[in-house]
């Protein structure tokens, strides 16, 4: 049998099962099984009688589910403070950005509003889960953030995070590297630069020495050194934590640094899919009429092949050229 990995969260398949009148013990769905209820975000608001109630979606229920719940029953601050936030939003676009709050006499939210603050609590939720998917398929210890203030838009639905190049069918990346430098405090004599006529690319800070244009030669898997060697640098991973974060000039979504990165330090690599130089030409057609361009050629030695990261990739897929 083959099996691939469920993308679909925990309480969305309890919502299912509940929605479908099934049950499965693995994700607590029993007929047996207590009912728990744990809001999961609100949706609206009205008044009556004097008291203020809130409309409740409930986690791993589905929305047919929701019930009106008194302020007092609930013991969700932050869920209301982003609800109140999110109303606040909405309001302050029709007056210029300046806020504006509902008066005490009103006593439900216009649909519009309510639609509104649904729909950035589901995106809040979709932002949360990438940033987690996002921090556990890295593999630096750098921390990932994601941020959106200025739309509705979610996570990208046709990305998938990779930490290393990957290669296409019949492509391979090493190029037939099969030694290692023999040292056993890098960098000695016969270190992996030095080996391939070059010096060390990095002084004892970490940072680049050499000229723009000329090849790293960083040890590798067969190398008798550790992961401490000074000459092991891209390939553990951006050293800084790092922001996805949604532009508000209409150029999609962008990368800000969360830490003081200082001059010839490393960020990151461009990591994507490795294609041959001829498939990058095709791709390249149809990337030319949607306004994207994802494609890089690795032509240090020949313009054999490019790397394409606009399906595959890290962190570097969100960062603008412009």
């Amino acid at each position: 049998a083959w099996y691939v990995p469920c993308l679909a969260s925990h309480e969305t398949l309890q919502e299912l099962c509940r929605k479908e009148n099934l049950t499965c013990k693995s994700i607590g769905i029993t007929n047996r099984s207590p009912k728990s209820y744990e809001v999961e975000y609100l949706c609206d608001y009205k008044v009556e009688e004097g008291k203020a109630y809130y409309l409740v979606k409930w986690k791993g229920w589905p929305e047919s589910s929701n019930t009106w719940e008194p302020r007092k029953h609930l013991n969700c601050p932050l869920l209301i403070q982003n609800f109140l936030r999110d109303k606040n939003e909405y309001l302050s676009r029709g007056r210029g950005g300046k806020a504006m709050k509902l008066r005490n006499h009103i006593r439900t939210l216009k649909p519009a509003i309510a639609d509104y603050i649904v729909k950035k609590a589901k995106q809040r939720i979709a932002l949360q889960r990438w940033t987690e998917e996002l921090n556990r398929k890295k593999n630096h210890k750098a921390m990932i953030l994601v941020e959106n203030t200025v739309d509705l838009e979610g996570p990208p639905l046709d990305f998938y995070y990779i930490n290393e190049y990957k290669p296409a069918p019949g492509i391979n990346v090493l190029n037939g590297i099969t030694t290692g430098c023999e040292c056993a405090d890098c960098p000695a004599e016969k270190c992996c630069p030095k080996e391939a006529g070059f010096i060390l690319a990095y002084n004892k800070r970490k940072k680049l020495k050499i000229q723009p244009g000329l090849p790293i030669y960083e040890c590798n898997s067969y190398c008798r050194c550790g992961p401490d060697c000074p000459n092991r640098i891209v390939q553990k991973g951006t050293p800084y934590s790092l922001c996805i974060f949604r532009t508000n000039n209409g150029r999609g979504w962008g990368v800000k640094t969360l830490q003081k990165i200082k001059t010839n330090s490393f960020v990151m690599e461009y990591v994507g899919e490795v294609i041959t130089s001829e498939e990058a030409e095709r791709r390249g057609q149809f990337y030319d009429n949607q306004g994207n361009t994802y494609l890089f050629d690795l032509d240090y030695d020949s313009d054999e092949f490019t790397v394409d990261a606009a399906r595959y990739g890290n962190v570097s897929h969100f960062v603008n050229h412009s």
